[in-house]
């Protein structure tokens, strides 16, 4: 998982391409000391997607085949609470990318924002239930703090949208 989509260390890409893993590309304006000022979108589902699909096509540029990505949107990472919202309702668009959609939203800030909860440990109810969204959206992976809950809640929720 890169948070810098393979932007930021121009030696992690060919060395990728010469592994037989995963790729997790996430997406993330600037970085971590400076991303809270690249947070200005204008539609930020859109935006994200087109920033995302330039980082898939220079990741197969490098030798990464494609079956081995996944994109991440990058919750919390050059957002605002309501970028994080739009994002989850948008989460089917991301998918016109074509590839899986990592969603990590458990115990995030805007979790926090919507839940009245300032307290991460005591967000994972509400993380539960971004999540479930999540997959509604069309999330393949999900990245959780509450690991066990969470699987259960995914078991019942496939049995009941499954059926």
């Amino acid at each position: 998982n890169d948070v810098s989509a393979l932007g930021h260390d121009p030696a992690s890409a060919p060395l990728l391409a010469r592994r037989d893993c995963a790729v997790v590309l996430m997406h993330m304006r600037g970085n971590p000391a400076t991303m809270a000022a690249h947070a200005g979108y204008h539609d930020v589902v859109a935006e994200v997607a087109a920033e995302l699909g330039e980082r898939v096509a220079a990741a197969e540029r490098a030798g990464i085949a494609r079956s081995r990505l996944v994109l991440d949107p990058g919750f919390g990472f050059a957002k605002r609470p309501e970028h994080s919202v739009a994002l989850l309702r948008g989460l089917y668009r991301l998918r016109a990318l074509g590839l899986p959609i990592l969603v990590g939203v458990s115990r995030k800030g805007f979790i926090g924002a919507l839940a009245g909860e300032p307290v991460p440990a005591r967000r994972d109810a509400a993380s539960l239930a971004a999540a479930l969204f999540a997959l509604a959206q069309g999330a393949a992976v999900l990245r959780v703090h509450d690991v066990a809950g969470t699987a259960q809640a995914v078991k019942i929720w496939r049995a009941l949208t499954d059926g």
